[in-house]
């Protein structure tokens, strides 16, 4: 482990994980956690940018922590907690609404992508998104960010708040942070029906996606029905271009089980899906079938979750406060 890098990231307790999440982010933060110090965080104040029914919010915050902890989140190596747990994050971000620039944000990618043409209607949270974002990374002086592609622009402006901060304030208090490239590859997911979309738990169906809480059966039966073309596999990765269905399902057995999709390919080149499907169903099965077992044993004591929340919360506001006190004084509502 480096003791020189903190990594952090944060993931929104929208409900149940599935093989895009973990194959896509958790597994990465799962090796993370070996190679760096550890933030992970249950995103719910960033949740707020949406309406989202309290009770359902509240049990969805248990969930996702049952879920990080059964894909191998080990509270004992990384601090695992719940944003809203630290109300630093809250206030600092208040803080840096006064560094960050209306023209920063209007020109976020993300932001142009969910407001649509409906932003008179889009809430003043998804608008200021990226400061919250900002003030998560800096008040525990992050050093390293595992960001996917539409995030990148988020660190960007993180890097450019910090700056302006300390150049305004002539501090040093926070560390411009760099994009993570531990943890090993990480899986691009795409939907079983659409090869050209994204796994997503909002597709409105469910055979898109594999859960974490799928039965073996259930899993078999997705992968059964996935879409795939007559053709044949071929020995060639490249020749899987004009094969979104094919190269996702490749893909995502080569992610299981840490093979070269050359190295897949040469193994069923030849051969229909008609055979690769049970092995790649096999495959999920033997990742997923642990995990479910121990997200069952986790929902079973929501007390016991609770504990490991409130303890990685203690954890994170020891890093975070004195961060926040210096702010505080920088901008002069301090000694």
């Amino acid at each position: 482990m480096n003791p020189e890098r903190r990594v952090l990231s944060g993931i929104q307790p929208t409900g149940g994980l599935h093989l895009g999440n973990l194959l896509g982010a958790i597994l990465r933060w799962v090796r993370m956690q070996d190679e760096a110090e550890c933030l992970f965080f249950l995103a719910d104040l960033h949740s707020l940018s949406d309406f989202v029914d309290p009770a359902t919010r509240l049990a969805n915050i248990r969930e996702m922590a049952a879920a990080l902890i059964a894909s191998g989140i080990d509270p004992a190596k990384s601090t695992l907690f719940a944003q809203s747990a630290v109300p630093a994050h809250s206030e600092l971000c208040w803080i840096l609404n006064g560094t960050a620039r209306m023209g920063w944000l209007n020109r976020m990618t993300q932001w142009k992508d969910k407001a649509g043409k409906n932003r008179e209607t889009a809430s003043v949270a998804l608008f200021d998104y990226p400061v919250l974002q900002a003030a998560d990374i800096l008040l525990y002086r992050a050093t390293h960010v595992p960001v996917g592609e539409d995030q990148k622009q988020h660190i960007e402006l993180t890097r450019d708040i910090a700056i302006k901060f300390n150049t305004d304030y002539q501090t040093d208090l926070f560390i411009a942070p760099e994009p993570f490239i531990g943890g090993g590859t990480a899986a691009r997911v795409m939907s079983l029906r659409d090869g050209t979309a994204k796994m997503s738990k909002s597709d409105p169906s469910d055979m898109s996606r594999i859960n974490l809480t799928d039965e073996n059966e259930i899993i078999v039966q997705k992968v059964r029905k996935a879409r795939t073309d007559p053709a044949p596999l071929p020995d060639d990765p490249a020749l899987l271009a004009d094969r979104p269905e094919a190269r996702n399902l490749v893909g995502i057995y080569a992610a299981i089980t840490g093979e070269s999709s050359e190295a897949v390919l040469a193994r069923f080149a030849g051969q229909g899906f008609g055979t690769f499907k049970p092995a790649l169903a096999d495959a999920l099965i033997a990742l997923i079938a642990p995990l479910r077992q121990r997200l069952c044993e986790l929902r079973r004591d929501p007390a016991e979750l609770d504990r490991i929340l409130a303890d990685g919360a203690t954890r994170a506001a020891a890093i975070g406060t004195p961060v926040l006190d210096r702010a505080k004084a920088a901008v002069g509502l301090t000694l």
